[in-house]
């Protein structure tokens, strides 16, 4: 299945999941302790509470939440300190933490000319020598 990050629907991929786990209906319900029209309504649902969410996760092994986080490094534009607010308590991670899916969701997208390197780099801020470094290593272009 490619993923488009861009446009999350949760409930298709949490769908994806269980067909390729084959995990029976039953079992399901009765970790999430739902009825089947529940879990049948979940997989038509484009987003889903995190509690549920949470609850998915670990059934089939699987970190759903990490697609929102491709979404925000691919999408979400750097934050920058305004003058006057102060500095976050919550915990700081790195935005540029490209993983392999990543890299791969932008070299298909190269490769198939849906879009071409300058219009990566000036959408998702990928440096331009980021991108090249990619385009030499897996060679896929």
């Amino acid at each position: 299945m490619n993923t488009n990050f861009r446009n999350i629907h949760i409930g298709k991929l949490i769908h994806f999941r269980v067909s390729e786990s084959k995990i029976d209906l039953p079992r399901i319900c009765r970790f999430l302790n739902c009825t089947e029209e529940n879990v049948k309504e979940m997989y038509s649902q484009e987003d889903l509470p995190t509690n549920i969410l949470m609850r998915w996760s670990k059934l089939l092994e699987y970190d759903f939440f990490r697609i929102y986080s491709q979404h925000l490094i691919l999408y979400a534009p750097p934050s920058a300190i305004s003058n006057g607010m102060e500095v976050s308590k919550l915990p700081k991670f790195k935005k540029n933490l490209y993983t392999q899916e990543i890299i791969a969701f932008v070299l298909e997208l190269i490769k198939t000319g849906e879009k071409t390197k300058r219009q990566i780099v000036d959408e998702y801020g990928i440096p331009n020598s980021t991108l090249n470094k990619w385009v030499n290593k897996y060679n896929t272009i």
